[in-house]
C-alpha cells in the first residue's frame, strides 16, 4: 500500500501547494485545496525514477460515480504505466463521489451545481507548475460519471489538454462549439448503465437519457475535420481510427462481450459486485496501456 502523504494547507484557486516537491517521488500523497467553498482532495504520483529538473507528462484520472481517487488509483494501474512509462498521474475526488458532468449528470454535484470545470482548471495550474510538467502534454481519462466529465472538460475547460480518453462515457453537457481534440473513447456493447445504442441503462442509478455513443463521438469527428473511420476488428475488439486536421485523431473502440468495466482493471471486491452489480473488468484489451499510447503520440499545438 502506498504512503498517503497529507499536504495540510488549504489553498485559494491558482495558488500553489504548500509542499516540498522532493517529498513526492516514488509514493501517492494526498493534497487538498479549497476551491468555491468546497475542501478539495486529490492524490499525485510521481515514480521515483523521474527527474525532477526534466519536464514530463501528466494524466488526470477521474473516477466513476461512487468512486473516488483512491479507489481509481487501485483500480486501473495507471501507477504502474507511470512507471513503465515516466509520468506523472493525478486522480482527484468529485465532490460526494460524483462530478457535475453537464446536463442531468451526476449525483450530488450536480444537484449542488459545483463548478468542476473550474476546479479542475485550477487543479491542472497547480500540479503543472509543482510537479514539473510539460503543459504541452498534460491527458485527461475518466470512466463513466468521470469520463463524462472529461467530455465536458473537452467542451468547457480554460487549459489545452492534448488528448482525452473515455472509458465506459459519454457526453451529457450541452457543447455548441465542439473543440478539436484528439479523443479516445473505450466503450462495451453489453454496456447496462450507459447503453453505446443510447437511451436509459437498465442498471443504470441517474436514469439518464443517454445520447449514443457514435453520435457524441461524431460530434468530435466533424469539430475535428477528420477523415471517415478506418476500421479494423481483433475478435472481440473493433476500432475505428479517424485522422483529424493538425495530427489529431479521433478513435472509437469497442469490446462486444463487455459491461460498464474498465477493460484490463482489477478484479472487484464481492461487497462491489454484489451490491452495486458491478459488472467484471474486460481481459479483451488493457485498456490503460492503450490510452497511454494514444496519449504519447499527441502534444498540445
Amino acid at each position: 500500500m502506498k504512503f498517503r502523504f497529507f499536504c495540510g494547507i488549504a489553498v485559494l484557486m491558482g495558488a500553489l501547494a504548500a509542499c516540498s516537491p522532493a517529498a513526492l517521488a516514488g509514493e501517492s500523497h494526498e493534497h487538498r485545496m479549497e476551491f468555491h467553498a468546497h475542501d478539495r482532495s486529490y492524490l499525485i504520483y510521481r515514480p521515483a525514477s523521474l527527474d525532477k529538473d526534466k519536464a514530463v507528462p501528466l494524466v488526470i484520472v477521474l473516477h466513476g460515480g461512487f468512486g473516488s481517487g483512491a479507489q481509481a488509483e487501485k483500480s486501473y494501474g495507471w501507477d504502474e504505466e507511470a512507471d513503465a512509462k515516466g509520468f506523472v498521474v493525478a486522480y482527484p475526488d468529485g465532490v460526494r463521489h460524483s462530478w457535475n458532468a453537464g446536463g442531468a449528470c451526476c449525483g450530488r454535484a450536480r444537484r449542488d451545481d459545483v463548478d468542476d470545470v473550474g476546479f479542475l482548471n485550477a487543479l491542472i495550474d497547480r500540479v503543472v507548475h509543482v510537479e514539473n510538467i510539460d503543459p504541452k502534454r498534460v491527458y485527461m481519462t475518466g470512466m463513466s460519471n468521470g469520463a463524462a466529465m472529461a467530455y465536458r472538460y473537452a467542451c468547457e475547460g480554460s487549459f489545452s489538454v492534448a488528448a482525452f480518453g473515455s472509458v465506459s462515457g459519454d457526453m451529457t453537457a450541452s457543447c455548441p462549439h465542439p473543440r478539436a481534440v484528439s479523443l479516445m473513447e473505450i466503450h462495451g456493447l453489453a454496456d447496462r448503465n450507459i447503453p453505446f445504442k443510447g437511451g436509459r441503462g437498465s442498471k443504470g442509478v441517474t436514469h439518464i437519457d443517454w445520447p449514443p455513443v457514435a453520435q457524441t463521438v461524431g460530434i468530435f469527428r466533424r469539430a475535428g475535420e477528420c477523415t471517415a473511420p478506418a476500421t479494423s476488428t481483433k475478435g472481440p475488439v473493433k476500432t475505428e481510427m479517424s485522422a483529424c486536421k493538425g495530427g489529431r485523431e479521433v478513435v472509437l473502440t469497442t469490446i462486444a462481450d463487455a459491461g460498464h468495466q474498465w477493460p484490463g482493471g482489477h478484479e472487484h471486491s464481492m461487497i462491489g459486485r454484489m451490491l452495486l452489480r458491478l459488472d467484471p473488468p474486460s481481459r479483451a484489451l488493457d485498456a490503460t496501456s492503450v490510452l497511454w499510447n494514444f496519449f504519447a503520440g499527441h502534444k498540445a499545438p
